[in-house]
């Protein structure tokens, strides 16, 4: 085929196309009519897809339209997709690979892969096609997403968290941002082995839990706070209490005795709500050896450091900051907010007999996610509260914008916090562990 019949041949080829597709849509629309909703859910996924299958070949019979295996077997996929799960989402939630889905349109959905955001190639139909997706994700929690209701956060099955935010607050449409639960428990040696952390401040860390350090985790957002989180609550001794309290629950804790709250919000009539700070004050009247509250951003703070200092050490939280000292003014921003009477020398010394450690997780521009300090509170002076740098990420190169160079470093060899790693009961394996760190025992 020479230059010229090939151009004459290709709008043909682009016009056989479009009306292909026209016939396959209108057959996928013409089984949704058809379709029996409640038979639909009363069938094993199996035999719903037996029954699509069967179908489709049907009305492409009657309709005289040609297809082949292939696109009969994908069209099956895709409707059962569309009636079960979340539509073409769902080769992106079985992607162990991806840890974020972000849906800004019809035509435009990214991923992260391994710290980097890339382009997909998923797309929906329409963008009634993307509002039904996140109207059946909003049902399953009770919510509903319509001019009245554009905001949801919401949970799938998996645990993964999701946001949504509809027309007239997001003028791109319904937007979705999903962050994945991960499957497999990631503990604090495999980040070690993974390059989060050294070893050594893995060990360490290990310690701290074991000790009942109070200890808050700082990052930004997609950082890795959660993930942390999970992974130093897995060095909790199995005989501990322990309350978790969360917006949308995503601490997979190991050990037997452990109870996890989750808030509420508002319903349609408007009322209803439950905030952390409810479920921290109920959370006390249960008698917890320890408190996890996935993430502190308000009033609930007073009451958390109230709990760390008068007998519940130990817990553990995370809140979004930069630095460490960043993580500090905003415990204290948030602490005189809810507590206006105390003066900022009060918030300052309750905030430094409360937590203990301060450990830094970055999502860094290489995309790989690193614990960059591990700070120690030293107490109050001059009305500073002190910190010092345990450990740290020290950059030694960088060859590009893409890739990042340095190495874990320890800065200090002891802990100022001996006498409350002894009298937490710090055993002969813990002081061992400790030595074999780096780190005095004594």
């Amino acid at each position: 085929m020479n230059h010229l019949e090939r151009f004459q041949h290709e709008p043909n080829l682009n016009q056989h196309r479009q009306a292909h597709a026209q016939k396959i849509a209108a057959m996928r629309q013409e089984l949704m009519d058809n379709l029996d909703p409640s038979k639909a859910l009363s069938m094993s996924v199996s035999e719903l897809e037996f029954s699509i299958f069967q179908d489709l070949s049907q009305i492409a019979i009657d309709n005289k339209i040609t297809m082949n295996l292939r696109e009969q077997q994908q069209l099956t996929k895709e409707l059962v997709d569309d009636i079960c799960g979340l539509g073409p989402l769902e080769s992106l939630i079985n992607d162990e690979s991806v840890s974020d889905i972000l849906v800004n349109g019809p035509h435009q959905v990214y991923v992260e892969k391994r710290g980097k955001l890339t382009l997909s190639d998923v797309m929906f139909r329409d963008q009634t096609h993307v509002h039904n997706i996140a109207q059946r994700v909003a049902s399953r929690v009770g919510r509903r997403i319509d001019e009245s209701s554009p905001m949801v956060d919401a949970r799938l099955d998996d645990g993964s968290r999701v946001n949504i935010i509809a027309p007239p607050l997001s003028l791109n449409g319904t937007v979705l941002s999903i962050r994945k639960f991960s499957k497999h428990k990631i503990s604090l040696e495999h980040m070690a082995t993974t390059k989060n952390l050294s070893l050594t401040m893995a060990r360490v860390l290990a310690v701290f839990v074991q000790a009942k350090m109070n200890i808050l985790v700082s990052g930004g957002t997609g950082a890795g706070k959660t993930t942390l989180l999970n992974a130093l609550s897995a060095h909790i001794g199995d005989s501990e209490r322990v309350i978790t309290i969360e917006d949308a629950a995503e601490l997979q804790l190991s050990q037997p005795h452990v109870v996890s709250l989750e808030t509420r919000a508002t319903s349609i009539e408007g009322s209803g709500e439950v905030n952390q700070t409810d479920l921290v004050k109920n959370a006390l009247r249960m008698r917890p050896d320890r408190i996890l509250l996935g993430e502190v951003r308000g009033a609930e703070v007073f009451d958390m450091l109230q709990a760390m200092n008068t007998g519940h050490d130990g817990s553990l939280s995370t809140v979004h900051a930069n630095t460490p000292n960043d993580a500090l003014i905003r415990l204290e921003n948030m602490l005189s907010m809810a507590q206006s009477k105390l003066s900022n020398e009060l918030i300052r010394k309750q905030i430094a007999a409360s937590i203990d450690v301060i450990v830094q997780i970055e999502r860094c521009r290489d995309g790989h996610r690193r614990v960059t300090k591990i700070c120690e509170t030293q107490g109050f002076h001059d009305g500073e509260i002190q910190l010092a740098t345990l450990f740290e990420f020290q950059v030694e190169e960088n060859d590009d914008a893409e890739s990042l160079i340095g190495e874990f470093v320890q800065r200090a060899n002891h802990s100022e916090k001996q006498d409350k790693l002894m009298t937490a009961g710090v055993s002969k394996k813990l002081t061992a562990l400790l030595a074999e760190a780096g780190f005095e025992s004594s």
